[in-house]
């Protein structure tokens, strides 16, 4: 198993529900630990600049207005596994979908306010970070050098 990075996104949805600290314990039972972490609000070119692999989905400007309704928390989990680990405990994007247990299965409350993301490939989870963070932000608690 490899140590990895990757990004996670506590969504408007979520914060704004204040279950944060459980999405957060959900990552830390999962083994993973949190490198860097900030609060923030997107401003529209934000999310439309981290998005910007949907621009040319029908869902695209629902999702950008979405994550700039208010303020989301960002996080460089790390671990073995860490895409895959976190993922996992995500579960599928529709929480209808989602498998018991999960955090968008308990939290989410549909296709788009899903409660949480998460890089998908270590190429996307280096650009993903770097949105966020520079590397002297990231704490270097498993000698990782950043992303």
């Amino acid at each position: 198993m490899a140590l990895e990075r990757t990004l996670a996104i506590i969504k408007p949805d979520a914060v704004g529900r204040n279950v944060v600290g459980q999405i957060i314990s959900r990552a830390e039972e999962e083994g993973l630990s949190v490198a860097a972490i900030k609060f923030l609000k997107l401003s529209r070119d934000q999310a439309s600049k981290f998005y910007h692999v949907h621009r040319k989905k029908k869902f695209f400007a629902s999702l950008v207005s979405y994550m700039c309704e208010g303020p989301i928390v960002v996080m460089v989990l790390e671990g073995e596994s860490a895409i895959l680990c976190w993922r996992s405990a995500m579960g599928a994007t529709d929480p209808a979908q989602a498998e018991m247990g999960t955090i968008r299965q308990s939290f989410g409350q549909n296709v788009e306010r899903n409660s949480v993301h998460g890089s998908d490939s270590l190429k996307a989870a280096s650009f993903e970070i770097s949105c966020f963070f520079e590397s002297r932000e990231l704490t270097e608690r498993m000698g990782l050098t950043s992303s």
